[in-house]
Order: C-alpha cells, then sequence, then structure tokens
C-alpha cells in the first residue's frame, strides 16, 4: 500500500485531508514534530514514503512582510529540503502554492505557465518554491496553486465574516480584490486524486471555479447565515496596511485536461456545502 507523509498536517488543510488518508500508512506530522528547515530531519522523515504533500509553510503574509527571514527559510528552504529528499528516496512530491506568485495586473485567469511577477516577501518566497521543486524534482514534482482557502479549521476568511456578523453591525470588506474561494475540503480530496491518478508532473490550479471579490464572498456568506448581506460596506484595499494582495488572481483551470480531471466545482456551491461544517465546528464568538 501507498505510504504517504503530510508535513504541516495541523495546519487548516492538512485537517481536511489526514482523514482521507489511510491512517495505517499515513505519517502526518505538525510544525513542531517536524522542523522542514532542518535538512536531515526531513531526510529521516520522507525515507520510506511514496508520497509526500508539503504543506508546512508560513503563510501569514502580512508577518512576512516584517520578518522575511523567517519566512524565506520555511517557504523556500523548507521545499528545498522536502523536494531533495524526494529526489533522494525516490518518492513523489505534492506542493502546494498560491496565487501570490502573481502581480494581479491580469484581465483574465492566469494560466499555468504565465510569467510569475510576485508582489510580496510571501509571493516572493512561493514563487522561489515552485522553482526549486521542479528543478528538483522535474518528472515527479507536483505543484498545487491554491488561493482564498476557507473551512473549518483554523480561521479564514469565512469564519472570520460569520464572527464578525455577530459582533458588528456593519463589516467593511474590499470590493478591489478578485479571486477564487476555494474549500479546503475539495482541496484535499483533489490531492488525493491527483495521487491516486499519478497526474503528470508540473503546476496545476487547484482552485474552485468561478471568482469573486472579497465584498462579494463576504455578503455571501452574511446571507448564508441568515445576516443581512447590506451590513457588509465596499471599501478598496489602500485603507488596509499589510503585504500587498494581487488585486486580479483569478487562475486558469486548462492544466486539468492533462490530468484527465475535471476542474473544481463552482465556489458557490462548495461554500454551501461547506457551510454547515464551518458553523458547526467554528462557532461564532459569543457577544461581549
Amino acid at each position: 500500500m501507498v505510504r504517504w507523509l503530510v508535513t504541516g498536517s495541523g495546519g487548516r488543510l492538512g485537517q481536511e485531508l489526514v482523514p482521507l488518508l489511510p491512517a495505517a500508512n499515513t505519517l502526518a506530522l505538525r510544525r513542531h514534530e517536524l522542523d522542514v528547515t532542518d535538512r536531515s530531519a526531513v531526510l529521516d522523515a520522507v525515507a520510506g514514503q511514496d508520497i509526500v504533500v508539503h504543506l508546512a509553510a508560513w503563510v501569514n503574509a502580512d508577518r512576512a512582510e516584517t520578518e522575511p527571514a523567517a519566512a524565506m527559510a520555511v517557504n523556500v528552504a523548507g521545499a528545498a529540503n522536502v523536494a531533495y529528499a524526494c529526489q533522494v528516496h525516490k518518492a513523489r512530491m505534492i506542493h502546494l502554492s498560491s496565487d501570490y506568485v502573481f502581480d494581479g495586473k491580469a484581465t483574465e485567469p492566469y494560466a499555468e505557465d504565465a510569467p510569475v511577477r510576485p508582489i510580496s516577501v510571501y509571493g516572493k518566497g512561493k514563487a522561489q518554491a515552485e522553482r526549486v521543486v521542479m528543478e528538483q524534482l522535474p518528472r515527479s514534482g507536483v505543484i498545487l496553486r491554491t488561493a482564498w482557502l476557507f473551512g473549518a479549521y483554523s480561521n479564514n476568511f469565512v469564519t472570520t465574516m460569520q464572527q464578525l456578523a455577530e459582533v458588528r453591525d456593519q463589516v467593511d470588506v474590499v470590493v478591489d480584490q478578485i479571486g477564487q474561494p476555494t474549500w479546503t475540503r475539495d482541496l484535499a480530496e483533489r490531492i488525493v486524486e491527483v495521487a491516486r491518478i499519478d497526474a503528470p508532473a508540473g503546476i496545476y490550479h487547484a482552485t474552485n471555479a468561478g471568482s469573486a471579490s472579497r465584498f462579494e464572498l463576504a455578503r455571501t456568506v452574511f446571507a448564508a447565515i441568515g445576516q443581512d448581506p447590506a451590513r457588509v460596506r465596499p471599501t478598496t484595499s489602500d485603507r488596509f496596511q499589510g503585504a500587498a494582495r494581487p488585486a486580479y488572481s483569478v487562475l486558469s483551470h486548462a492544466g486539468w485536461q492533462r490530468a484527465g480531471l475535471p476542474p473544481m466545482r463552482h465556489w458557490r456551491t462548495a461554500l454551501a456545502a461547506a457551510m454547515p461544517a464551518i458553523r458547526t465546528l467554528r462557532p461564532p464568538r459569543a457577544r461581549h
């Protein structure tokens, strides 16, 4: 039976993925159990594994701007270590990347082979990691770019909107960021499928179909929990500080044809399916 290693298994995606894998043949390592910047430790962890799903990452884009060395160590050196270990032990690597590798200046969905032009420390790290993985594993590396993850585990935009609906009369949300909300459950299932069919090496865009602004997504969440969507007011990104975000990061899904898989379902359908679990497992904070 195939043996799996999942790095960063305690994160929002890892908690969706691990239950889908055979427990007896899965080594799920959380951040404190495997330091991906330690090459020796990574080599030991990968030994004997057939498929390595590399989820361990520095995901706080804002903190990456103020702690770039630490962010790069995890996102670039960590990915390089895992890729090297997979090369040594002849394991398949599935690496998670991000829409932040693009600058957001496009007017149509980014193709898988579109030039990367990151505009933040986080995005630069993810772009460098992609390059390292494909250089190390040109025949066995799979990169899944994803975006705007939501789900029942860990805080995310959808859970935040649900919480704010309970404690604020109005919520200001940006209208000038367009992307693809993606359910972690759908992404986890796609990872399993990619491994099952032994998809060709390369880059794929693993996001739910369709697109939305943050503002549209927020209003959809409010409606889903029985709150008035008009309480969400439009604003623009220049009102907020932090890492630069791509204004437009809609990704094309043409690459799935190469793997013989359909694109993932529309984000609205996915959100409707996810909301019962999100409301059960991530209840809104009580009023103060």
